[in-house]
């Protein structure tokens, strides 16, 4: 097959995840590894016996390759690719893993999939259904942010429930807290990033007595896609990569605030300490000496500003 200048002089990314039975997670790793190596493409691929998830990057080109030989798994056949701008250069290596689980929720044997997908988990909605559930039910609609507490400083949906989590591990034992039993009965609608973690957090959470629990299709970068800032999202979208955020538009909102003054910021940076490294939220003045605020960090800071 022939391709054209721009497949060969133009660079993208690839972002898709597909829950789907695999039998043997070992033989489909080294298929996907082979062909990456094949056609030079980077990034990092996780599958398990409950499917796959990954990110990799290359040429146009191939990365049109990859699509098409991909899909010709049975499993994979309707999998949905989500393209971006980026290129191999953008991963450090290429690394193709088998693991327990393509989202760390540290349930593997609770997760049950089929070849439709999940099984037991929450009824998909596209963007626009999300805002015709809303002007239906109106407040009683809650939702409820699937990723870490961090990612929520700078961007969620108004008025949501952000659990407090570190990790995808944390989501279990803060379900089981109690904390959100008082939810049980009101229809949840939880959302995350591109729509994987919310595959598995709908269904712990129905699992755990949860009545009406749907997911957002496609996450929170299909609902800016469609809506932009002009529907029920707010501020900067969290991305885990050298950009650390995104708008959908240039009335973003900026509602996260300076840990040391309060000032409105969507920036991170790592804490100096280098035994601590956290993610913080920073004004440009105070990103001049990176502290997270911590009492032994700031004296950590501290000592190294001094003469």
């Amino acid at each position: 097959m022939g391709h054209s200048a721009t497949d060969l002089s133009e660079t993208r990314i690839l972002l898709y995840y597909c829950f789907t039975p695999i039998e043997d997670p070992t033989a489909v790793m080294l298929w996907q590894r082979a062909l990456c190596e094949q056609l030079k493409l980077k990034g990092r691929i996780i599958i398990s016996r409950h499917g796959i998830n990954g990110t990799v990057g290359g040429s146009l080109a191939s990365c049109k390759q990859y699509v098409r030989r991909t899909r010709e798994f049975p499993g994979f056949k309707k999998m949905e690719f989500k393209w971006s701008a980026g290129s191999a250069d953008d991963f450090p290596r290429l690394s193709v893993k088998v693991r327990d689980e393509i989202v760390s929720f540290g349930a593997p044997n609770e997760l049950k999939v089929d070849e439709n997908g999940v099984v037991g988990g929450g009824v998909h909605l596209k963007p626009e259904e999300v805002n015709g559930l809303v002007d239906k039910r109106g407040d009683e609609v809650v939702f409820f942010d699937g990723r870490n507490a961090m990612e929520a400083q700078i961007g969620k949906f108004k008025n949501a429930v952000v659990p407090d989590v570190r990790t995808t591990h944390d989501f279990i034992d803060e379900l089981e807290s109690g904390k959100y039993d008082h939810l049980k009965d009101k229809p949840v609608v939880t959302y995350c990033t591109g729509g994987i973690r919310c595959e598995v957090l709908s269904s712990l959470m129905k699992n755990r007595g949860f009545e009406e629990v749907y997911q957002i299709d496609g996450g929170i970068v299909r609902y800016g896609e469609k809506f932009g800032d002009s529907g029920l999202w707010e501020g900067s979208l969290y991305v885990f990569d050298a950009r650390m955020h995104m708008e959908f538009s240039p009335d973003a909102a900026t509602i996260g605030e300076c840990v040391v003054c309060g000032a409105p910021t969507n920036n991170f940076y790592n804490c100096k300490n280098d035994e601590c490294r956290e993610l913080t939220l920073l004004c440009d003045e105070h990103a001049a000496d990176p502290c997270c605020g911590r009492e032994e960090c700031t004296a950590v800071s501290a000592t190294a500003s001094s003469p």
